[in-house]
């Protein structure tokens, strides 16, 4: 057995917070201990974080002939944290034009990582009665 390093992790798998600690061992990298978590949900959220980091993207893209400049939107699935800039950026090139609606795919496997972009919102094309809406 190598060097064992703790790092410490904040869950947000569930409302309990609970202060994380994963051993791993850096000659091995494997993770020998995790220690802190309160219910299942928290010992997979420590382990997830610690080997693969994973993050839902929530922005927003620019869109024409609409009532607002810009459509929110979300990936269809949390995708990898080192991704999530990359994504940010591609996603600032990105122009649609309305009307769109909620749950419409703004682009598919975004970046190759299985997640689709969606609409979180519906945006009726400028002038039309369903822009009376907030």
């Amino acid at each position: 057995m190598g060097e064992i390093v703790t790092v410490r992790y904040l869950c947000i798998g569930c409302p309990l917070g609970c202060r994380l600690e994963v051993d791993e061992d850096l000659e091995e990298h494997a993770i020998v201990e995790v220690r802190g978590f309160s219910c299942r949900r928290g010992k997979e959220y420590a382990i997830q974080e610690h080997t693969a980091p994973q993050r839902m993207v929530t922005t927003t893209v620019a869109i024409d002939n609409a009532r607002w400049p810009r459509l929110p939107v979300r990936t269809s699935k949390p995708v990898p944290k080192e991704k999530v800039l990359d994504i940010c950026r591609t996603l600032r090139t990105v122009r649609v034009c309305a009307p769109v609606a909620s749950g419409d795919i703004i682009v598919r496997n975004i970046l190759n990582t299985g997640a689709d972009v969606i609409a979180t919102r519906d945006m009726a094309q400028r002038g039309s009665l369903q822009n009376m809406e907030a």
